[in-house]
């Protein structure tokens, strides 16, 4: 049977391996890192070149235009005065209770049958 090195890193790559063995020896320099400079390096980066010129904002209204176009809401103004008659209330409770979308015909002896239906002891609940 063959050993096996159980230290080895499985998601480790050969070359990473072969390169943290040369660093353990002293035979290859370890690496000087400078998080510093690199994050100043990375700045560079993180601006794409179109967006440091007028272009790209040109670029990005282009692309993030209405194809359709648009008009300005207009303010309405609705003033309800006052009555003082409840029945108009009672006449708008109606017009708006009709565009519900309630359907079928339900009036008062209909609800009273199934209130009656759904007592305990009633023959047919």
């Amino acid at each position: 049977m063959s050993e096996t090195n159980r230290d080895l890193n499985p998601s480790q790559s050969y070359d990473a391996q072969q390169v943290s063995e040369e660093i353990a020896e002293g035979s290859l320099p370890a690496p000087k890192v400078d998080v510093s400079s690199d994050y100043e390096a990375s700045k560079e980066f993180s601006v794409s070149e179109i967006d440091r010129t007028g272009e790209g904002e040109k670029a990005a209204e282009k692309v993030t235009a209405h194809s359709f176009e648009m008009h300005d809401p207009e303010a309405t103004k609705s003033k309800a005065e006052p009555t003082g008659d409840p029945g108009d209330f009672l006449k708008m409770a109606k017009e708006i209770g009709h565009e519900t979308g309630a359907h079928g015909n339900v009036d008062d002896d209909l609800i009273h049958k199934a209130i009656e239906k759904g007592q305990p002891g009633h023959p047919e609940s």
